[in-house]
């Protein structure tokens, strides 16, 4: 008989070994934790990054003799945990051992074909090796089978502790750069302290270079944290401005079922899955006995709120693997047996305290969000500024909630639109000195905030600064305007979409596509023409509109044509006939109906007539609901009543300054291409 045998099914090592772990970070966990168990002080991994063609795994533990080896290693399901056996605890630092299966050893034929061990106690070394594929054919013919005694034993290898040596790798699952490994082992085990080896601390090192604080990502995001106990986080591992928060650590006093750990908050969701490294960081570990024995909890917890999304963590609860009590960890120790009372006891536990800590944080992220922004918009630190002093707090609330909205990449620009919406409604309420309103606008939650402001048209109804700017800006493109042609070009563009222009009653006036098709098949010969038919009638353009329960059609013609009375008469008298007749098979009877001609010089009279001219035509169109409006009097009109009173506002101007402010500093802080507004409009780089 040789020296070594091993004691498996192959069918145990297909299922618990080869094909349990999908990659090499999960692998070596279960190596560290050997390690640990065996009184090491340090573990190092030799991870060879270039051809990694192999994996060397070497601790300074306590060794295996031959007879161990058989017994400890190349026995799957080893219960180490047994009174027979090795017991509860390490025999030198009294550790609670990690292990409990008996089949984590097993992990290694997840990631390597070729396995060899040297492992050295009182001076003796001793070495066997597995090839996987040779292992596989002496199962198959129902053989045992026997791990090569090796003899030749480097002398690097010689020394007390043991060394795993992984070739052969299966390279898919070896996917993995050193910095990725670093940042998640770091993460898998609660043994980053500062205790020193000869008083049984444990370090884990990479190529050389011990695992630390530094690995930790998730420590380095966060901006609120809450701590179960006394156990705290150093200082030094988290960022100068976290606010901490203390929460009770007692699952079940009856039972002494406590926990250890903390939760936490990112700025960002984006903030705890963008180092593809360190893999996604959204999730609360468990761990027992300093090591994974679930690898995430949020999703258990029953728990929906927006909070979820931005929270990672670590939780230590050692009554989920109490020796003397049920294992209750799968094989892969990534999940638990979730009808356990203990498990059971713990995510309610953690529910309750997620409902009060994502309270707190709903009250404290705006508050730590608000200095930024206006660190970034000094217009916004202004405006705060010069509020009164009751309205500074709310507006400060209300800009840290917008701040502190997550978007998809490339949707920015929905931030800058709610930053404008808000402080508009922010401006309308606080001129009527409604505090009420100006605290509910201030308490939204980021659930709320993005139906309540995107409501803007109803804030520009009740904030006339906005509908000012608004105009302006239409007027800016008739101004300076000379020649006809381009008259008409402009005016043609913009006219129905600012139907103002005609009316100051007709802010909200829309058009109706429906209708204007209506109208194109009752009055073809008016309506539905194309370019040449619009030429021959001297018209530019003709459209529908309503408001308020008036019917509106809107003619065009060329700024040259001089038309006569009659003939605006006559066609007036078309549009308003074809209109009605639409109108009442929609079941509208006497529709309130008027129709607008749009000419570049007053209308003619060729009539022979007792009238002077103005009277005809006023009586004229009177008789079909009309009006004319002159393009030249638009223009001069409308930058006559608006612009004087834009200007005679300084109010009105340091608003428009601040939302102009806002918009050019996001878009400095845009991509390359166009984003998507809230509206779903483009914004411009």
């Amino acid at each position: 008989m040789g020296k070594f045998k091993m004691r498996v099914d192959f069918s145990v090592l297909d299922s618990l070994g080869i094909n349990l772990y999908s990659n090499a970070a999960a692998v070596l966990s279960e190596l560290v934790a050997n390690a640990y168990d065996a009184d090491a002080t340090r573990v190092d991994i030799n991870w060879d990054q270039g051809d990694k063609d192999a994996v060397i795994v070497r601790d300074d533990g306590c060794g295996m003799s031959v007879d161990e080896m058989n017994e400890r290693f190349l026995t799957v399901g080893y219960r180490k945990r047994d009174p027979k056996n090795e017991g509860d605890t390490s025999p030198r630092w009294g550790r609670p051992f990690m292990g409990r299966k008996g089949i984590g050893k097993l992990s290694v034929f997840s990631i390597a074909n070729v396995v060899t061990v040297y492992s050295t106690k009182n001076g003796q070394t001793n070495a066997f090796s597995i090839d996987v594929d040779v292992l596989r054919e002496t199962m198959e013919v129902g053989g045992d089978y026997e791990p090569v005694d090796v003899t030749d034993i480097p002398d690097a290898y010689a020394t007390q502790g043991t060394v795993l040596e992984l070739t052969s790798l299966r390279s898919k699952r070896m996917d993995l750069t050193i910095n990725s490994l670093r940042k998640r082992l770091a993460r898998r085990f609660d043994v980053l302290d500062e205790t020193p080896p000869e008083k049984g601390g444990f370090a884990i090192a990479i190529n050389g270079n011990r695992i630390n604080w530094a690995d930790r990502q998730e420590l380095k995001k966060l901006q609120f944290i809450w701590e179960f106990g006394d156990d705290k986080l150093p200082d030094s591992v988290l960022p100068s401005d976290v606010e901490r928060f203390d929460l009770p650590n007692v699952v079940d006093a009856s039972r002494d079922w406590k926990i250890s750990g903390w939760f936490g908050t990112a700025k960002k969701p984006t903030d705890l899955t963008d180092d593809a490294e360190a893999g996604s960081l959204k999730n609360i570990i468990v761990l027992a006995r300093k090591r994974p024995i679930q690898e995430g909890i949020i999703e258990k917890l029953d728990f929906s709120r927006v909070f979820g999304n931005y929270v990672t963590g670590q939780v230590e609860a050692d009554f989920l693997d109490i020796n003397d009590l049920e294992d209750i960890a799968t094989s892969d120790r990534q999940r638990l047996i979730e009808d356990d009372p203990r498990v059971q006891a713990l995510q309610e536990f953690l529910r309750k305290a997620f409902v009060n800590a994502a309270d707190t944080w709903s009250k404290r992220r705006p508050k730590k969000e608000a200095p930024d922004v206006m660190g970034k918009y000094p217009k916004i630190k202004e405006w705060v500024e010069h509020l009164d002093d009751y309205q500074k707090q709310y507006a400060e609330k209300m800009i840290g909630t917008i701040a502190s909205l997550d978007f998809e990449p490339g949707a920015e620009a929905q931030r800058i639109d709610l930053f404008r919406s808000g402080i508009l409604a922010f401006a309308r309420v606080g001129l009527r000195k409604a505090t009420d309103d100006l605290d509910a606008l201030s308490k939204v939650t980021a659930a709320d905030i993005l139906p309540l402001l995107g409501k803007q048209s109803e804030y520009e109804a009740g904030l006339w600064v906005d509908i000012l700017k608004s105009r302006v800006e239409a007027i800016e493109q008739f101004q300076n305007l000379t020649e006809a042609d381009e008259k008409e070009r402009v005016l043609q563009a913009h006219l129905f979409n600012h139907l103002w222009l005609l009316d100051a009653s007709w802010e909200r006036a829309v058009g109706s596509d429906r209708m204007e098709e209506s109208l194109k098949k009752m009055a073809a010969g008016e309506f539905d023409l194309d370019a040449a038919g619009m030429n021959e009638r001297d018209r530019v353009d003709i459209r529908y509109a309503t408001m308020a329960g008036k019917h509106i059609i809107v003619e065009l013609k060329r700024y040259s044509v001089k038309a006569d009375i009659d003939d605006l008469k006559e066609q007036g008298g078309k549009y308003g006939y074809a209109l009605k007749e639409v109108l009442k098979a929609r079941g509208e009877e006497d529709p309130d109906i008027e129709v607008v001609f749009v000419l570049g010089q007053a209308p003619k009279v060729t009539a022979q007539v007792m009238k002077d001219d103005k009277d005809y035509i006023a009586s004229t169109l009177a008789m079909v609901n009309g009006k004319v409006r002159l393009y030249d009097q638009l223009i001069e009109n409308a930058v006559a009543q608006y612009e004087d009173y834009l200007q005679a506002s300084t109010d009105a101007r340091e608003l428009d300054d601040l939302l102009g402010s806002i918009e050019r500093v996001g878009e400095d802080d845009g991509d390359d291409g166009p984003e998507t507004k809230a509206d779903g409009s483009k914004t411009k780089n």
